[in-house]
Order: C-alpha cells, then structure tokens, then sequence
C-alpha cells in the first residue's frame, strides 16, 4: 500500500549543553528509521535568535516558522523546570506567530525530569498552552523520570518499557496524521477537484 510521506519536526526545549531532552529526541529519530516516508527534522534552539516578546522579529524566527508551517507533525519536548516546562520552550511557541503556525498541527508531547515523578506538571502546563493556540494535542505524553539516571553513555534508556513508550509517540502521531488527517486532506482535494471540473 503506497503511503503519503509525512514530514515531522520536533522541537528541543532545553539548550543546556548535553541535555536529557536532546537525548530523548535522539531515540525518537531512530524509531523514525523505522518508519517508511517518514522523515523527522529536530529544532534545536540552541543558536537561534529568538526575540522575547515585544522585541520585533528575525531571520530565524521566519525560519522557524516555515519549518512548523511545512510539518504534518510535530513534537514538543521539554525539561520540567520548577513545575512547569521551560521557559525555552515557552519562547519556541511564543515565537510561532499569531495565529501561531501550530493551529490544526498533530501535536505529542514528551517530557523529562529528575525527579521520581517525572514531568507530569510541566505535560498539564504545555498541553494547555499548545492547545491554546490551537494545536491538536494528542492524548498519552510521555513522561521520562529520575532522567539523570535513565540513559547509560550511549544515549539508550536503561528501562525498556520506558523506552517502548517513547518509541510509541511516533507510531501514535503517524498513526493520527494517516487516518486522520491524510484522508482528510484527501476529500478536500477531490471535493475541489470536483467542483473545478463542474
């Protein structure tokens, strides 16, 4: 069966040098090996010039913004900082435009934390906003705890089922975007289609 390729970008809430969220990313580019027509694209804001707001705009903001319009998916991951996520996924998302390009977006979540809880509190915070500004959040984040511990030197995580899980979060969103999404897009077309030759 021929499947539409899809295009997702994922988008790296910490810029702390060998960061957890990096890493976790890592493991969910290679689960996209796995998938055919399947591409992922991971943002990493380290280097980006990101104005605060009110402070105009840039080149990379434009950019960045491009890169999330041309997306059929996409991944927010972030660090749990003092309950909430990071203020540097905070300034992604702020930096998406009005309406920002996340509005109608397939959107996962995953998050880490060092603590046994994991980020369950920063998870709460950032649905709301991604839903907010209009994303469809899809139900089931990933929560990574005690994630100083988690992952040996290779970047694996120790737990399998932890890592199941992560891995999950692509089948989920390609799962979403193909019964979902793909057929809609579809009808639409053909509805046109059908009207232009009318």
């Amino acid at each position: 069966m021929h499947t539409h390729p899809l295009h997702l970008v994922a988008l790296q809430g910490s810029v702390r040098p060998g960061n957890n969220t990096a890493k976790a990313l890592r493991i969910l580019a290679d689960e996209v090996t796995r998938h055919d027509g399947v591409t992922l694209e991971i943002i990493d804001p380290t280097h980006l010039h990101l104005p605060l707001p009110g402070q105009g705009t840039s080149d990379d903001v434009a950019a960045l913004q491009a890169h999330l319009e041309s997306a059929d998916g996409v991944i927010l991951a972030t660090p749990e900082y003092h309950g909430s996520f990071s203020s540097v996924m905070k300034l992604l998302i702020d930096n998406l435009g009005f309406p920002s390009v996340l509005a109608g977006k397939p959107v996962a979540l995953v998050g880490v934390a060092s603590g046994r809880v994991g980020a369950i509190k920063a998870l709460e915070h950032l649905r709301s906003v991604a839903s907010h500004v209009g994303a469809l959040v899809l139900p089931g984040p990933v929560s990574i705890a005690g994630v100083r511990r988690a992952f040996d030197e290779q970047g694996n995580l120790h737990d399998t089922r932890t890592e199941e899980r992560l891995r999950g979060v692509v089948h989920a969103l390609v799962h979403y975007i193909r019964t979902t999404t793909c057929p809609r897009m579809a009808l639409e077309n053909m509805v046109r289609g059908v009207a232009a030759a009318a």
